[in-house]
């Protein structure tokens, strides 16, 4: 236990977020302290290392771009990096960047308390450290908190649990064993393949089927990769005006899967299977907003399941019927084709639910299986869960379990009403996981750099967003989802994954027209978090970020003095320039026409 330790900010987690949140204010002067979980860097990537877990996001755009000598440094083994693989690169970046002597790695926070007397965060762990700080950065990921169904008999089995995303980090041996695996979501899809190598026996519990395209993974040319570091630059402008924030350079996309012929949508729609990977939901422009352009999509995946898989009736309980892509799409290295090994059988508990587990395995549909080793691929608590799972509290002690008891409201998936000076990274109301993580994550850490650089360069204590501001922002989110098919599913998108979490729609829509950052006439200049305009109303809804000034002179509160060896490298590194890049301008929020057209042209 320590005596309460005082930083001018202090992150929490220690993924890509943290990992550069912290490289960002201690570039530009502040004293920082990240706080991790777990025992090493790589959010995510440190925790799921179940059997092939990798991205499925390209290597060459799944990376930092603050530093270009990093980005022409470091080099990419294969087509969509394994997870050994993007640790080992979060692992260098930490290094390279010196960055391991400000994170405080084994421990947990437990609680983050804002003190309106002080206007400061009160930090509290579970190691009985407590810690105070002026602004407070929540980095914990969107995909960090694992779903365990509540299952009865769960303390009951008496073989072996694990959950993909808190994978044993010396690996699992299964050979010789009979496996259940519960879940066949991404997790399960791509480790399933793999543990079927090595068990007896594997048995699948699937409630829904997931839409997958094959990745076509394999090594990644030297060639493409001398291409991208060639103009890596302009590559990263290209992927920054997509949608998806991602995918520039995939070839022709957009026209309406109606307006083609049944011959030329098969033509086309075989061309992109060859592809591979998510993008094939870009085939045609229309596949998200129109319900029988998106069933012609749907059909084709269909049949391309039915006819990976060699039973009729498996065949059948894999094929998906919802629309497509409303859950995220996977991407796969021969999932369904494993269902034809014979040591592979998959039960469907769609009507049947899973009722118990047992001392030897589980029990569903009335009839008992038994198992050495049960694998959970059950997700996450998308989004929320692992702020929730922390004892935030703001104004008048408000919890933010009480703040979101209907649903997460926010400001741009930044701030949120009534909890002063604290940012959360990639939050709901982003576009975080409907976008490229790593640039989304890299554009609200730049904004959250340079929104305290602003406030430090005036005297400013403290930064809350309006009610006025939150409230638009979160009708704004659902209105453009409204305008896609992304609602019409049960989704972790949604949160209808975990029982009693409110279904609220929770990631923004199309990163362009986020990042698009312009002030308004009608707003004034004003320093703002920023200003949401009204397309229907056709005026400016002032945002507002309320700041207050400190009681204290402005020389008391300038930035502390470079640690030793610090100050040449801050001095010359235009990576710490890049890290407040970020205009401090309002956002604006787009006409219906101008987001369709944008998202549609992907």
């Amino acid at each position: 236990m320590s005596q309460n330790q005082q930083f001018d900010a202090i992150v929490v987690g220690a993924g890509f977020a943290g990992v550069y949140m912290l490289h960002c204010l201690r570039g530009a002067g502040l004293s920082v302290r990240v706080i991790e979980a777990g025992s090493g860097v790589g959010g995510t990537w440190y925790w799921n290392r179940y059997p092939g877990a990798r991205c499925d996001i390209e290597s060459m755009e799944y990376s930092y771009q603050f530093d270009d000598e990093l980005q022409q440094e470091w080099v990419w083994s294969e087509r969509y990096a394994p997870q050994k693989e993007i640790l080992a690169y979060v692992e260098h970046v930490a290094k390279r960047f010196d960055l391991l002597r400000d994170i405080q790695f084994d421990t947990r926070v437990e609680a983050a308390h804002f003190d309106e007397t002080s206007g400061r965060w009160q930090l509290s762990t579970d190691a009985g450290d407590e810690f105070s700080a002026q602004f407070c950065i929540m980095a914990t990921g969107c995909l960090s908190s694992a779903n365990t169904p509540d299952f009865p008999g769960l303390d009951a089995f008496e073989g072996d649990v694990y959950h993909t995303g808190t994978w044993p980090h010396e690996g699992v041996d299964f050979s010789g064993k009979r496996v259940g695996v519960i879940g066949t979501g991404s997790s399960a899809i791509q480790s399933v393949p793999l543990i079927a190598q090595e068990a007896e026996q594997l048995t699948v519990f699937q409630r829904t089927p997931s839409y997958s395209v094959p990745a076509h993974n394999g090594p990644l040319d030297p060639a493409e990769q001398a291409r991208v570091k060639a103009d890596y630059q302009g590559f990263r402008q290209r992927n920054a005006a997509m949608p998806f924030g991602a995918f520039a350079d995939i070839g022709d996309t957009g026209g309406s899967a109606l307006e083609s012929t049944p011959e030329a949508r098969e033509e086309r729609y075989d061309l992109w299977w060859q592809k591979g990977g998510l993008p094939f939901l870009a085939a045609y422009g229309d596949l998200l907003f129109s319900t029988e352009a998106n069933e012609t999509a749907a059909e084709y995946v269909r049949r391309k399941i039915r006819a990976a898989v060699n039973d009729p009736a498996t065949a059948e309980a894999l094929t998906p019927s919802q629309v497509f892509g409303c859950k995220r799409l996977c991407a796969d290295s021969g999932y369904f084709e494993t269902f034809n090994r014979p040591n592979v059988s998959l039960v469907d508990v769609s009507q049947n639910p899973i009722e118990a587990l047992t001392p030897t395995g589980l029990r569903t549909g009335g009839r008992e299986y038994a198992f050495d080793a049960i694998v959970f691929a059950t997700g996450f608590d998308a989004m929320t869960g692992a702020l929730l799972g922390i004892d935030i509290r703001g104004k008048g002690g408000r919890t933010l379990q009480d703040k979101w008891a209907e649903g997460p409201r926010t400001y741009l998936g930044l701030s949120i009403v009534g909890f002063p000076s604290l940012f959360t990274v990639t939050g709901p109301g982003s576009p975080s996981v409907l976008a490229n993580m790593v640039p989304a994550i890299e554009q609200h850490v730049n904004w959250i750099a340079a929104c305290i650089e602003h406030m430090r360069g005036r005297g400013l204590a403290r930064i809350e967003a309006t009610p006025d501001a939150e409230n638009a922002w979160v009708e704004h989110v659902n209105e453009v989802a409204d305008e896609t098919l992304f609602p019409q599913c049960n989704s972790w998108y949604l949160g209808a994954n975990v029982p009693g979490k409110p279904r609220v729609f929770m990631p923004y829509i199309g990163f362009p027209t986020y990042v698009s950052k312009r002030l308004s006439r009608d707003c004034g200049s004003t320093p703002t978090v920023g200003s949401s305009s009204s397309s229907s109303r056709g005026r400016c809804i002032r945002l507002h970020a309320r700041f207050r000034r400190r009681r204290m002179p402005p020389e008391k509160v300038r930035t502390r003095s470079p640690r030793r060896g610090e100050s040449d490298t801050r001095a010359s590194n235009s990576s710490a320039r890049a890290c407040s890049s970020s205009r401090l301008t309002p956002f604006s929020r787009p006409k219906k026409s101008r987001f369709s057209s944008a998202l549609s042209s992907a």
